[in-house]
């Protein structure tokens, strides 16, 4: 079965992973796809490079323009989200930007989410507006919210579901139905959830985004972006922003994310039970007050999974009871979660989203998008749960001795 040419029933997403963009019978017999490591491709003679330069002949050019290690990378994360093309970014941010600036310009207007990446929200807030570009920020809980936001030069709306770090949940179908109704782009970012969990293009979304140094990758190793949506609009993409201003995927990074891809399934669903057992753990711990995490019934996105969402993902935020210095002492104490940002990694991460990923955000622009100074989040990685949940436990029992220790210090002081 030629995988990417059958017209009968389109191959599961697990299959996808694996086979998907590989050109039968182009790698000399080789199981794995090889690496094209060259920064240039020769050309038979002089008339066929002016012929592929002017778009007469196909054929590789130049790797910024083109490779087939990146290309396979795009035709299958184009199968995985179902839709028609992609274009290979060289971090997630080139994919945000990319999206973005292809299609806006002066004059225009775009309507965002409050509470999204902290660069994100940094390119949108600081950057675009110097441009000319207006941006207003709304909640998006509601089809209020949009209408309001709704301006004559309104051309794009840009979110992510579940949104980082509060995993509060989006209705991707009023989404679309919004910005179809008013003939808008759309744009979700949907790294959090990856393909296999989330297809946006099921709602009518125009384009997806991903940090593929998250779960596309999985492994730790690469910066990297996607951005997927219409063969006309990566068209676009490819010959302005990302031509003009450099910020393609480089063949290695596009080779590992390949080899990540392949066991994508099996990553995912062991990151889904795992955040499972650690949420469930932690809603019922007397130092937490409250847990983000969309696979729990008290969360207010539960209601879309099933629905919109096939898991609730590896990604869990919560508040612990207390001060600022305990929140730091409490993720200072972690033996097992590594202290970082990012997420979707085989190893299991913390952070603090106030000081490190958002801290883009004014302390009031957090407070308005949700993001308290005690918000932790956590990305559940690979190992055995029981050990997680252990490591977990010795830090919430530092925190409970350091206030035995400090009661007992102000009553002997007396």
């Amino acid at each position: 079965m030629n995988i990417n040419n059958n017209k009968n029933k389109a191959p599961h997403p697990d299959t996808l992973c694996i086979h998907a963009g590989k050109e039968k019978g182009a790698y000399h017999g080789a199981l794995t796809s090889p690496l094209f490591q060259t920064s240039t491709f020769v050309f038979e003679n002089a008339a066929q490079g002016a012929a592929r330069f002017a778009g007469e002949e196909p054929g590789y050019i130049y790797t910024r323009l083109g490779n087939p290690t990146t290309r396979e990378l795009e035709v299958k994360m184009a199968a995985l989200e179902k839709m028609e093309d992609a274009a290979a970014t060289a971090t997630g941010m080139a994919a945000v930007s990319g999206a973005l600036l292809s299609f806006l310009e002066a004059g225009d207007h775009i309507i965002a989410c409050k509470a999204i990446y902290g660069c994100s929200f940094a390119l949108l807030n600081h950057q675009l507006p110097k441009w000319g570009i207006e941006v207003t920020f709304i909640d998006m809980d509601n089809i209020e919210e949009f209408n309001q936001a709704l301006k004559p030069n309104t051309k794009m709306v840009f979110a992510e579901t579940p949104i980082n770090p509060n995993l509060r949940v989006l209705d991707l179908e009023m989404f679309g139905n919004f910005c179809q109704k008013h003939n808008l782009i759309s744009v979700i970012d949907n790294t959090f959830m990856s393909p296999l969990l989330q297809c946006p293009a099921d709602f009518g979304i125009d384009i997806v985004i991903h940090s593929a140094t998250k779960y596309l990758n999985g492994h730790g190793d690469v910066i990297a972006g996607i951005i997927v949506s219409s063969a006309e609009k990566i068209e676009t993409i490819k010959l302005t922003i990302l031509k003009d201003v450099g910020g393609t995927m480089s063949p290695h990074d596009a080779w590992l994310i390949l080899r990540g891809l392949k066991t994508l399934s099996v990553r995912m669903a062991r990151h889904c039970e795992s955040a499972q057992t650690v949420a469930e753990y932690l809603e019922m711990h007397p130092l937490v007050s409250k847990v983000y995490y969309p696979g729990l019934p008290s969360h207010q996105g539960h209601q879309f999974i099933g629905k919109q969402m096939k898991g609730a993902g590896g990604v869990v935020g919560f508040e612990l009871e207390g001060s600022v210095e305990e929140g730091q002492a409490f993720i200072d104490a972690m033996q097992l979660f590594s202290i970082a940002v990012s997420l979707g990694d085989a190893e299991s991460l913390i952070q603090h989203p106030a000081s490190m990923t958002h801290s883009p955000y004014t302390p009031e622009e957090r407070l308005s998008a949700g993001i308290s100074d005690g918000l932790i989040r956590i990305s559940v990685g690979l190992e055995n749960v029981n050990d997680l949940i252990a490591d977990l436990k010795q830090a919430f029992d530092y925190i409970l001795a350091l206030r035995s220790d400090s009661v007992s210090t102000a009553v002997s002081w007396r």
